[in-house]
């Protein structure tokens, strides 16, 4: 039988990137005590009020048939949530409502670009960001985001790649998954490359809630110039501890979204009114959980840096924000795959090779900060157990 090409554009991307996640689980399911430091999950429950606010409107009917767009009521709601933050008027006609971050991801790229195109992104990328390009047809660059720099995207590395078929940047910020935070002078000297080679602005900011006390947060909404050319992507999936409602959005020039929205209705004709219900409110008042679950992701970074940094040559890459931090294992002589693959059977402690994020990131692990801090402790022991014994049996 025949395949359309982008099965073949997508083998190997995506899932099997998380093939050591699915083992950790399973083995987990068989009775094997696991610390599982792998997925990004929130360390909270979905707020009992937005679950009651979404049962509210299910028993009220809102069961129905959904705009387009985006129901009324959150689209407002979300205007007036970005007109504040970013101090400059966002208008309803610029906000499209999708389920969760990565269909609004899916269906902005399917609308920019397309087979020829090229789009400039940060290498380490999150897992799924390849496959995103690669759906539209169009090739990803990898833009190598160093250590040295705080693992921000530099604008000098962004032109050494530009070409004539450039047509997006693709930002993460707070980026997943080294936790760096751009800042306003990064975003411009990136913004001065996009209008001057006529790049789209992408940029994901789902962890912009997640940002560590101290740090501060800047996003391209911010900049007038660059209103034009700049879609920013986001959810309540890690902000409001409630991923499993898939309930996302961009926001971007109006005649942007309009010409999304015909593509968007051949997805899905409409979000669930009833989640778009709870996001309403979601969105109108203050994260009730996002402070709290900053300060904990924070004071995790720590105890692994304190645990392992210096330990057998291992080096722990300290986040700005979100829920992940970086251990360097190339000391070892391993992998991040191999590291982590033998951590898990020895050590039982599940963690994501840096490979799963692009090769910017061989020979790292990226560890969740979602476990408590009790057993956040004791993995960050078993990892140094580990190394220790890699160490002694090549000594």
């Amino acid at each position: 039988m025949r395949y359309a090409s982008v099965t073949d554009r997508l083998s190997g991307l995506a899932g099997a990137k998380w093939a050591l996640h699915a083992r950790a689980r399973a083995m987990k399911a068989a009775g094997e005590d696991i610390i599982e430091l792998t997925i990004g999950e929130p360390d909270v429950p979905t707020p009992s009020r937005f679950i009651e606010a979404a049962a509210r409107s299910m028993s009220a009917g809102r069961t129905g048939y959904s705009n387009g767009r985006g129901e009324p009521g959150v689209v407002a709601a979300l205007a007036a949530r970005y007109t504040a933050r970013r101090g400059r008027a966002i208008a309803p006609d610029q906000i499209m409502c999708l389920p969760g971050t990565q269909t609004v991801l899916y269906a902005v790229l399917r609308a920019l670009v397309e087979a020829g195109d090229e789009v400039l992104i940060g290498d380490p990328m999150y897992a799924t960001y390849e496959g995103l390009i690669a759906q539209t047809g169009a090739t990803a660059v990898p833009v190598p985001l160093k250590p040295e720099h705080g693992f921000r995207m530099q604008a000098a590395d962004v032109a050494a790649r530009i070409t004539p078929r450039s047509r997006v940047l693709f930002l993460n910020s707070p980026h997943n998954p080294t936790g760096a935070v751009l800042r306003p002078a990064d975003i411009r000297a990136l913004g001065d490359l996009a209008r001057a080679h006529d790049l789209w602005i992408l940029a994901d900011e789902v962890y912009e809630d997640l940002v560590f006390p101290n740090v501060p947060f800047a996003s391209p909404l911010d900049v007038p110039e660059l209103a034009g050319r700049t879609i920013v992507a986001s959810s309540i999936s890690k902000s409001h501890a409630a991923p499993g409602f898939r309930s996302g959005w961009c926001v971007g020039p109006a005649e942007f979204c309009a010409r999304l929205l015909p593509l968007s209705e051949t997805m899905l004709f409409g979000s669930q009114p009833f989640i778009a219900d709870l996001t309403e409110l979601a969105v109108s008042e203050p994260s009730p959980v996002a402070d709290s679950m900053a300060d904990r992701f924070a004071r995790r970074a720590g105890i692994i840096a304190r645990a392992l940094d210096g330990v057998g040559g291992l080096r722990v890459h300290r986040p700005e924000a979100g829920m992940f931090a970086l251990v360097d294992v190339r000391a070892t002589g391993l992998s991040g795959e191999d590291f982590a693959a033998s951590l898990l059977d020895r050590q039982k402690v599940a963690v994501m090779p840096g490979e799963s994020f692009g090769a910017g990131l061989s020979g790292w692990l990226r560890l969740s900060l979602t476990q408590p801090d009790d057993r956040t402790v004791e993995a960050a022991n078993r990892i140094a157990v580990h190394a220790a014994s890699i160490l002694g049996n090549a000594a």
